[in-house]
C-alpha cells in the first residue's frame, strides 16, 4: 500500500495493527511504521492472501519437492527468534513460526538442499524442557533414519547451549546436526536470521558428523562460526556474535557469500556408509546446578538432599567454602553424584593443589576436567540415566567435552 499523510510517503506492506485506529507498514528499509489512519490517503498497489496448506497441522510434518541432485536436509523447528515474529497486540516478539515459514522467509535456501520441515516445539527457549529434549532427538533420529543427510534445528538462543549439548549426548549420528538460531528477529534490518540459516544448511551438507552451533562469528554479515556443540557458551546478551567456543579457536566457519565449510581443527568426519545412528534419550532429571559465591549458604545444598546429581560451579580451580564441604560429605554418602567445574572460562578444575581441594576429593566428587558447568549438568543427567559408572563417564570425553590439555591460544 501506499500511505500519503501530510508532507510524508509510506509504502510497503500492511501489518496486523493493535488499534482500529492506526495503519502499520513496513517499508522497503525493514522497519515498521506506525501512521495514524485520520487524515490519511490510503491506495492498494496490490493485494493477495498467501494461501498455506494444513497438511502440516495435521501430521506436524512437511514435504518439498525434491530435486535427486541435491542432498536431503530436515529442517526442525522448536520456535525461538528465528521462527519468530510481532505480535501487534502486544509489540513483543513472539514464537509463531513453523518450519515452512522460514523457507518462505529466507529464500535464499532454495537450491541448496531438498528441504522436509518438522515442527517439534512452538516456543521461546526459556521454556525449553528435557521432556522437549527426548522428543527433539526422537524426531532427530527418525528424520536421518528416513534418509536426511543432514539436519538444522531452529532454537532460540537463550538456551541453545543446552539443548545442543543434550543432543550430543544422546544421539550417536552420522550426518552433521546444527543448531542455529537469531539474535534478532525477521522484522529488523539489522536481523541476523538469513546469514544464520543459509550457513547452517552448508554445515548440514558438510562432512562433519557431530552436533554443531552456527552462529555469526563477528559483527560482519560475512562468516558464521562452526561450534562443538558441547564446548560452546552464549557469551553475550544481544550481539549478533554472541557464541564463542570456550577454551578454543571454534571448530570452523562457513562463509556466507560462497556457503564454503572450512574446519580449523580436528572433527569426526561423516563416515563413507552409513555409520552408527543409535538415541538413547533417557534423562535424570533430578539434578541441580549451583554456582558457590562467597557468603553462600551451605543450606543451599542441604535442599539439594534425595537429589540424583548436583554439580557445582565453584571458584578458580574447583574451590567451595569448607563449611560446604561437610554437607558435600552427606550427599556423596546418600548416593548423590557431585560433580566440581569452575565458574572460570578457560583452564580445568585440580582439586589437589590446595587444601580444600584435597578435602573435597575425600569428600567424594567428582571433578569435571575443563567442562562448562551447563555442559556438565546435561551430561550427568545423561549419565544417571544411561550408564552404569557415573565416575568414569564424568571423567571420560564422550563428545568433545573435555580437552586433552589446557592450553592457551589466540
Amino acid at each position: 500500500m501506499r500511505v500519503d499523510r501530510g508532507d510524508r510517503t509510506l509504502e510497503g506492506v500492511v501489518l496486523p495493527s493493535s488499534s482500529a485506529e492506526t495503519i502499520v507498514v513496513k517499508v522497503e528499509g525493514g522497519y515498521n511504521v506506525g501512521v495514524t489512519r485520520e487524515a490519511a490517503e490510503i491506495e492498494v498497489l496490490e493485494s493477495g492472501v498467501h494461501q498455506v496448506e494444513d497438511a502440516q497441522a495435521e501430521t506436524g510434518t512437511s514435504a518439498i519437492e525434491f530435486d535427486e541432485d541435491l542432498p536431503t536436509v530436515a529442517l526442525i523447528s522448536t520456535g525461538g527468534t528465528i521462527a519468530s515474529t510481532v505480535d501487534y497486540r502486544t509489540g513483543a516478539v513472539t514464537a509463531q513460526f513453523d518450519a515452512e515459514d522460514v523457507l518462505r522467509a529466507v529464500p535464499d535456501l532454495a537450491g541448496m538442499a531438498n528441504y522436509r520441515g518438522r515442527v517439534v516445539a512452538n516456543i521461546l527457549s526459556e521454556n525449553m524442557t528435557t521432556a522437549v529434549w527426548q522428543d527433539l532427538a526422537r524426531a532427530i533420529h527418525e528424520e536421518i533414519e528416513q534418509g536426511a543427510d543432514g539436519v538444522v534445528v531452529m532454537h532460540g538462543t537463550d538456551t541453545m547451549q543446552f539443548s545442543a549439548s543434550a543432543m550430543a549426548f544422546m544421539l550417536d549420528t552420522p550426518v552433521p546436526i546444527v543448531f542455529t538460531g537469531s539474535q534478532r528477529s525477521a522484522d529488523r534490518p539489522s536481523s541476523d536470521n538469513v546469514m544464520n540459516a543459509v550457513c547452517s544448511v552448508a554445515a548440514a551438507t558438510s562432512d562433519c558428523a557431530e552436533v554443531l552451533v552456527c552462529m555469526h562469528e563477528n559483527e560482519s554479515d560475512d562468516v558464521c562460526a562452526l561450534h562443538r556443540a558441547t564446548r560452546v557458551r552464549k557469551n553475550h546478551t544481544s550481539r549478533r556474535d554472541a557464541f564463542e567456543t570456550v577454551g578454543a579457536k571454534p571448530l570452523g566457519q562457513v562463509d556466507y557469500e560462497s556457503e564454503t565449510v572450512t574446519f580449523h581443527r580436528d572433527y569426526r568426519e561423516r563416515p563413507e556408509d552409513n555409520g552408527v545412528l543409535d538415541v538413547d534419550p533417557d534423562l535424570a532429571t533430578d539434578v541441580e546446578l549451583l554456582t558457590f559465591t562467597p557468603g553462600a549458604d551451605p543450606a543451599l545444598l542441604e535442599t539439594c538432599e534425595g537429589k540424583a546429581g548436583v554439580v557445582i560451579a565453584g571458584t578458580g580451580l574447583g574451590h567451595v567454602n569448607e563449611e560446604w564441604i561437610p554437607v558435600i560429605d552427606d550427599l556423596t554418602d546418600d548416593g548423590t553424584a557431585v560433580v566440581m567445574t569452575s565458574q572460570c572460562l578457560e583452564g580445568r578444575v585440580c582439586d589437589r593443589v590446595y587444601d580444600t581441594g584435597r578435602d573435597l576429593l575425600d569428600a567424594g566428587i567428582i571433578e569435571g576436567e575443563d567442562m562448562v558447568p551447563g555442559t556438565a549438568k546435561v551430561k550427568l543427567m545423561w549419565a544417571l540415566a544411561n550408564v552404569d559408572s557415573v565416575e568414569e563417564a564424568m571423567s571420560t570425553s564422550l563428545a568433545g567435552e573435555i580437552q586433552d590439555r589446557s592450553v592457551p591460544w589466540t
